[in-house]
């Protein structure tokens, strides 16, 4: 009967993580009243991801229209089959350098096929419910990194800001881009420095003293219309790439072979570990914002199938991006509806008026990412970091430094590793072992506060001695705690361990636990482990520690009355 519950109860508990948000929010009802908030939220978040999303792809090495396929078919799935309500899926900034060097590595077509593979991952990890594991990022790594990724996103937009005119290609890393910029620093065009210093000045005072207007798009948005009524010789989205399709290209599938889906490996698994933690930091943050709960598991399948759909129509990385859901959030979003409308509007725009599109600025577009960049920086956050701890600065510095001049996936590992050891670290450090106090029946002290301390520890004979161990029991804390154990005299009749503090214990410390006991066996010492709960008993006798070496009761007090009898 046990065995049918369970197998029954397995697909409902599948069904229970994985339904769509958007399902269960037409479950719970959805009226007029609804709709017109996912509406009226959907056009906001469309209006900001517009000039975003061009601005990213052209970034990353794409052209605009791919920026924009992105957003619309990463919004459409990401809401339609993720598991947050509020998520907005589009191309993200944390992406540009990833983006930028596989195409500069592996042409667009590896770029298209890396994403495809990272969505094969995701959906994975998705469907394997590691979802949970992927929030174990440290906090000092996702600050560190943001910030080195803003740095270089806005590195990569001094040539358009200034309007720099090179002799060669751009080299992608920061110490060998910096030298050919400054030489070519005699070239800059004022048109396009004014713009995109206009631009930016734009965006920042309306945010401060119209917070509720669209900024990007207006700055962006005047500064075509002034590029077009003044013929200003800046470079535009029609010189460079000749405007954008009024039409949406059939779906294909970029160039497949087994050496290149081996080549860009890296790539995708490097996609898919940042798409991962941006969503579900996206999510999180929409959370906290409504005080909803995401499923993580649902949520990166979604995020797997956008991937795997959007480079079909050309379309580059998608994840969750998280101002772009804070501002469904703030716009009144009801739920998913509104990710919907955002991409049904952006395809409404390629249709109709794509054209408008020919004479945005480049300069335009990267004082926009700048603006990005600047706002990717927690700058409270690395304040604070810094202040808590040498560890945690330690943690964000190398994390930032590795991320500028090395490599972001090498960033991301060198910080989780170090993370780690700082945790086991702390953690071994708050695992404490201490000798009770040992008194004989006779001795015990009469006074009042003695008595009011007393407890069942203290019922014990010079013979025998007790120690209480605090914390969890791991190969970090497992040298001391031996160390401390194996000092115990020969002349003891017993030694009981008291493990009700000790929550968990690990393969290391119960070999360290049953070298002690053995030793101790040897020179007549009887050794019993008091308090321990199923689980940690369970791992001691998988290690082999079970009588005779070592014997188990309920309690301390048992144990002690166990020596004496």
């Amino acid at each position: 009967m046990t065995h049918t519950d369970s197998a029954a109860g397995s697909p409902a508990r599948f069904a229970e993580l994985f339904t769509p948000k958007l399902l269960t929010v037409l479950r719970e009802g959805y009226g007029l009243s609804h709709f017109k908030s996912d509406l009226i939220a959907g056009l906001t978040v469309a209006v900001v991801a517009l000039p975003l999303s061009m601005a990213i792809a052209i970034a990353a090495g794409a052209t605009p229209a791919q920026g924009l396929y992105t957003a619309i078919f990463g919004g459409l799935f990401v809401s339609a089959l993720g598991g947050s309500r509020f998520q907005i899926g589009g191309p993200a900034g944390a992406f540009i350098v990833l983006m930028a060097s596989t195409v500069a590595t592996h042409g667009m077509d590896g770029l298209l096929l890396a994403t495809m593979m990272a969505g094969v991952l995701l959906l994975l990890i998705g469907l394997l419910r590691l979802g949970t594991y992927i929030k174990f990022i440290p906090y000092p790594v996702t600050v560190g990194f943001t910030a080195g990724i803003a740095i270089i996103i806005f590195a990569s937009q001094l040539k358009e800001l200034l309007g720099l005119t090179l002799s060669g290609p751009e080299p992608g890393p920061l110490l060998e881009k910096l030298p050919v910029l400054a030489a070519a620093f005699s070239s800059w065009n004022a048109g396009a420095a004014a713009i995109s210093v206009a631009t930016i000045l734009l965006i920042v005072g309306l945010k401060r003293f119209r917070p509720a207007w669209p900024g990007m798009l207006l700055a962006v948005s005047l500064a075509a219309l002034a590029t077009a009524v003044f013929d200003l010789p800046v470079d535009t989205i029609g010189s460079r790439f000749g405007g954008i399709p009024a039409q949406i290209p059939m779906p294909h599938l970029p160039a497949l072979s087994w050496e290149k889906a081996v080549a860009v490996l890296p790539s995708a698994i490097a996609f898919a570990l940042l798409g991962a933690i941006e969503s579900l930091l996206s999510a999180v943050v929409a959370d906290g914002m409504t005080g909803r709960r995401h499923r993580s598991n649902c949520e990166l399948a979604a995020q797997g199938i956008a991937n795997i759909i959007s480079p079909l129509f050309g379309g580059i990385c998608v994840t969750g991006t998280i101002a772009r859901t804070a501002t469904n959030i703030r716009a009144g979003a009801h739920g998913p509806v509104a990710g919907i409308v955002h991409a049904v509007c952006l395809l409404l725009f390629i249709v109709i008026a794509a054209p408008v599109a020919y004479f945005i600025p480049l300069a335009a577009l990267a004082g926009v990412l700048a603006v990005v960049a600047w706002n990717m920086i927690e700058k409270s956050a690395i304040v604070s970091l810094l202040r808590a701890s040498r560890g945690d600065a330690l943690v964000l510095g190398s994390v930032f430094l590795l991320t500028i001049f090395r490599d972001l996936t090498e960033a991301i590992v060198v910080g989780v590793a170090l993370g780690s050891v700082l945790f086991i670290s702390r953690m071994a450090r708050a695992t404490s072992v201490e000798m009770c106090p040992s008194f004989a029946q006779d001795d015990l002290p009469d006074s009042v506060e003695a008595r009011s301390a007393y407890n069942g520890l203290n019922v014990a004979s010079s013979d025998i001695v007790v120690y209480r161990i605090t914390g969890a029991f791991f190969f970090g804390a497992a040298s001391a705690v031996g160390a401390a154990l194996d000092a115990i005299a020969d002349d003891r009749k017993a030694l009981i361990l008291d493990f009700t503090g000790v929550p968990f214990i690990d393969s290391t410390a119960a070999k360290t636990l049953e070298g002690t006991a053995e030793k101790h066996n040897r020179h007549g010492i009887k050794v019993i482990v008091a308090g321990a709960s199923r689980d940690v008993m369970q791992a001691l006798f998988a290690q082999g520690l079970k009588p005779p070496v070592v014997s188990f009761e309920r309690s301390v007090e048992t144990a002690l009355a166990k020596c004496k009898g």
